[in-house]
């Protein structure tokens, strides 16, 4: 009897890819860029917070526990559209779900550009990080299920890309409207970002749907239509439907399948997961976990805090250097990208980890220097503006862009968005209680210590990333599976 193309292409599959390079898809770049233009209005808001916070503060008289409130709640109500996120999408499909984040966003931000009061303004973060939520766990996994296996990573990176772009414009809008009136300044900041959640919710429609979502609902035709136009010719679109059905008929029969809207799936994930299972949970929940624990978002966000510490005291130039560490980021995230699927996942992410550890550490001597004198000297500055940069960079070739390609492709399609949304839930917690503890952590041991304890767990995230986080370069969403069954490999438990 003939072997399955399955098994068969499990046992080759680094040497046919190596000797055959495909060319990108422009199709499915397409897709992947649209999707992904959804995450450019969380990078938005966390650029353009760092710097409206400081006008924020002297219009609406705020304390420091209401900033860390402010700047803290979009995160941790994110994890309310994360965790609904996979439901969702299981139910109306990926696409709908990319249109419900973006007008979820639209809202938020329309209340925050017109908030007459700090109740008001906090109002519009809940609403906005509900959509921040929706579009964080949705835009990989949408990316990921459509593309082809030697692209994967360049495209479900994407993400990370519009996130850090986003962060760069935020930085360039705060200083080109710095100079307007302190009531005005920091409402356009924030309610500009309306206008391309608006243009992300309409451009959105003209995308297909996700193939492994409509192969779920039992729609194999209409998947085979986007796997031949996301394929390089329709014998290899054919092959990826098989491989699809297979892995979608070990999980559903055709009744269920036709009503699918990922019921079970919890029970299966939390109560009774099997061992293959257990470890996708752990590797997807821990680097999802350490991404957060790095501190990134804390850092990015009150940036202009820690050099006003350092000894930077006027506001346009304080928000002149975050538009230097914004180029630094959105510079290697794209140097990262497009080395993801010939370097891989694992040396990438740990050559960022291992960068991070030493930044933080940099900018924990520096900071602790600063603290220490009275005179402020350049050298000291210098090297804490140069850590930022560091750490940031590092965060862009490792953590940033591999955290949402590996939570995305390492579930089984029946489990891929609510198991996804399980891990970026973590994601938004673990963001929502660093950003909310960032300023009084600091106060209480200061920043150079602070940055010491970011270091230390940056060290354990290397340790994590090196035992249970095997490579997955060049190998199908279908694939994936068979290595987290594998017994005798020495990445995971």
């Amino acid at each position: 009897m003939a072997s399955s193309p399955l098994v068969i292409e499990a046992e080759v599959p680094e040497a046919e890819r190596l000797s055959h390079r495909v060319p990108l898809n422009r199709y499915a770049l397409a897709c992947a860029l649209l999707a992904s233009t959804n995450s450019i209005l969380l990078g938005y808001d966390i650029g353009v917070m760092s710097g409206a916070v400081l006008y924020i503060k002297g219009n609406l008289k705020i304390s420091s526990i209401q900033e860390e409130i402010l700047v803290g709640s979009l995160n941790v109500c994110s994890l309310i559209g994360s965790l609904a996120s996979g439901k969702t999408s299981d139910l109306i499909g990926r696409r709908y779900t990319i249109v419900l984040s973006a007008v979820t966003f639209l809202i938020g931000a329309l209340l925050m550009g017109l908030a007459p009061s700090f109740p008001f303004l906090l109002a519009g973060r809940v609403v906005a990080g509900v959509g921040v939520g929706y579009s964080l766990m949705i835009a990989p996994v949408y990316t990921a299920e459509l593309s082809p296996a030697t692209t994967r990573g360049l495209l479900t990176s994407l993400p990370e890309v519009f996130i850090n772009v986003g962060i760069l414009l935020g930085y360039i809008f705060n200083f080109a409207l710095s100079g307007l009136p302190e009531h005005i300044n920091w409402r356009l900041m924030l309610g500009m970002a309306a206008v391309p959640a608006a243009a992300v919710a309409g451009g959105v429609m003209i995308m297909p749907e996700s193939p492994r979502w409509l192969v779920m609902k039992g729609k194999l035709e209409e998947a085979r239509q986007v796997l031949i136009n996301t394929s390089e010719n329709e014998g290899e679109a054919n092959k990826r439907l098989e491989e699809i059905g297979r892995a979608a008929s070990d999980n559903l029969t055709d009744s269920q399948a036709e009503s699918f809207s990922g019921q079970g799936v919890w029970k299966e994930l939390l109560v009774r997961p099997t061992r293959p299972i257990r470890r996708i949970l752990i590797a997807a929940i821990g680097i999802n976990f350490f991404m957060q624990a790095s501190g990134n978002d804390a850092v990015v966000y009150y940036t202009p805090e820690v050099f006003k510490a350092a000894g930077i005291r006027h506001r346009r130039t304080l928000v002149g250097v975050t538009i230097i560490m914004g180029l630094a980021k959105t510079s290697f995230v794209l140097i990262s990208a497009f080395f993801l699927d010939g370097f891989g996942r694992r040396p990438l992410l740990l050559l960022g980890s291992a960068g991070m550890a030493c930044s933080l550490f940099g900018l924990g001597l520096g900071s602790k220097f600063l603290e220490r004198s009275a005179h402020k000297p350049a050298w000291a500055i210098a090297l804490c503006i140069v850590s930022v940069c560091a750490d940031v960079s590092f965060f862009s070739i490792g953590l940033g862009p591999i955290t949402w390609v590996y939570s995305s492709e390492i579930f089984p399609t029946r489990l891929r968005a609510q198991g996804a949304s399980l891990a970026v839930s973590v994601n938004r917690l673990v963001s929502g209680v660093v950003a909310m503890s960032f300023l009084s952590i600091s106060e209480k041991i200061s920043f150079g210590g602070t940055f010491f304890v970011l270091s230390g767990i940056m060290v354990l995230g290397l340790i994590f990333f090196y035992f249970f986080l095997p490579e997955t370069k060049g190998k199908s969403l279908e694939e994936i599976a068979l290595i987290f069954e594998d017994k005798d490999d020495k990445f995971i438990i």
